[in-house]
């Protein structure tokens, strides 16, 4: 509490007589002063988000006020202030002014978890000390795809009148007389200004009375598989009924070599009216793909572990289990060399720095192809499927001396040129002879000297490589 005092000493002194009689008359008064505060007005604006500043402590009342307390010390508001959750946001609701002039502003966090006043200022209407007017959302681009939506778990991950924590008035939206099997649309999007979070608002294309903000993930990402969207609380499938013996398989992965138990993952199937025994039959492809999705992390298929296939799972039943064999997998890195001087295999090798805005992408794809059992030796078409038919260039380059560029013309000295890598399939093949899966394998480009500028931007990127 902040408090000022005034204290007053009066001293009165008796003239001193000759005889030596002398008499002095104290007396002391203290009071303490506090500030009164005006009426409580309600702020207008019913959408006043703000944050705090972190220099001012929050009060029961304003805090030059007798019986003022403090609810949030400074080192607690100056945590709030730093804070990245939206739930430390605060809704400013009230208003009240001392009569000395000072402003105080009655807030609440979003998650209600501290509630008082705070000085702001000396200036009705305006915020210059303890909080500062916020921005809870951004507004997001809308995704490329609109529709299809369809919620991955309502009772997870619900709709809401605004992304939750960005408006002191947000409320779940009901979601009463919506099937699990309604498509949603997107018609908006916003990230969260704390943490960034991406929200899609989407409407219920069966209900338009059901709408509402909802956790996004990553958002549509358009070159990626319906399969491998992160989507937070959407999906591109219905969501599945409770597993029940009448609808699901529970898969059971077991090592190859040992039959060793890895866990198991259960698939319900979205087919209706199925039942206990009833062979999977038309659903054998989803039931394959669930299979090959769900295997435990660092373990996968090879040669004699082979992926399931609608007609390897097609005699599994309802209430039943089907095993998953399955190998342990190792994943081989990729560096870049030249070729030896016998043109063969490889040579000296490439820093990253070499190729214009560095070492060469290996989309998804082929990253899951340097993935096997490691007794298994990586096989020539993985080898020579890594790079096929690229070229790369490196940064643009000035010649100190006269060279010859690949066709055989001169480059002089001053004058640009730069380096072309050509992706060398054999070379790359012989260089690794009997490698095993695991081990980095040595990809091999042949580099052209080419007089000219640089006019091509390669396609480069966070590949599995090795340094």
């Amino acid at each position: 509490m902040r408090s000022s005092f005034a204290k007053s000493i009066y001293v009165g002194a008796a003239v001193l007589g000759l005889a030596g009689l002398s008499a002095v008359t104290t007396t002391t008064a203290s009071a303490k002063s506090y500030a009164t505060a005006g009426a409580y007005t309600a702020l207008a604006d019913k959408s006043q988000n703000v944050t705090v500043t972190g220099t001012n402590a929050i009060y029961s009342k304003p805090g030059t006020v007798k019986g003022a307390k403090v609810v949030a010390s400074k080192k607690t508001v100056a945590k709030l202030a730093a804070s990245k959750k939206s739930s430390d946001t605060f809704y400013a609701y009230g208003t009240k002014t001392t009569n000395r002039g000072s402003v105080y502003y009655k807030i609440v966090t979003m998650d209600k978890k501290y509630r008082g006043y705070v000085y702001a200022g000396k200036t009705a209407g305006t915020f210059t000390a303890g909080i500062k007017a916020a921005e809870t959302t951004t507004a997001a681009t809308t995704p490329a795809r609109t529709t299809g939506y369809y919620l991955k778990d309502a009772s997870k991950n619900t709709l809401w009148t605004a992304p939750k924590n960005t408006d002191i008035h947000a409320k779940k939206v009901s979601l009463y007389g919506a099937s699990k099997t309604d498509p949603f649309t997107v018609d908006k999007a916003a990230t969260k200004t704390k943490e960034g979070s991406l929200y899609y608002h989407v409407t219920d294309t069966k209900d338009s009375s059901i709408s509402g903000w909802i956790y996004a993930g990553k958002g549509y990402q358009a070159n990626v598989t319906d399969a491998n969207q992160d989507m937070g609380g959407l999906s591109f499938t219905k969501s599945a009924d409770a597993a029940t013996t009448d609808n699901s398989i529970t898969v059971h992965y077991v090592l190859d070599s040992n039959s060793n138990s890895l866990g198991t993952a259960t698939y319900t199937t979205s087919v209706a009216g199925t039942k206990k025994d009833q062979s999977i039959g038309a659903d054998s492809k989803n039931l394959a793909d669930f299979a090959a999705k769900n295997v435990p992390t660092g373990y996968g298929f090879d040669s004699t572990a082979k992926a399931p296939t609608a007609a390897s799972v097609s005699p599994a039943k309802f209430g039943g289990t089907l095993t998953v064999r399955v190998a342990a997998v190792a994943t081989s890195k990729v560096s870049f060399y030249t070729p030896s001087v016998d043109g063969i295999a490889a040579g000296t090798k490439l820093a990253a720095t070499d190729i214009q805005g560095g070492f060469p992408t290996l989309d998804a794809t082929k990253q899951e192809t340097l993935k096997g059992d490691a007794g298994i030796v990586v096989p020539d078409k993985v080898l020579s499927d890594l790079f096929n038919g690229k070229k790369f260039t490196s940064t643009q380059k000035v010649a100190s001396a006269d060279i010859t560029d690949a066709t055989g013309a001169t480059i002089n000295a001053g004058e640009n040129y730069y380096i072309s890598y050509t992706y060398n399939r054999r070379a790359t093949i012989n260089a690794n002879q009997g490698v095993k899966f695991g081990t980095t394998l040595k990809a091999v480009f042949t580099p052209s000297t080419v007089k000219g500028n640089v006019t091509t931007t390669n396609d480069n990127g966070n590949a599995n490589y090795a340094e």
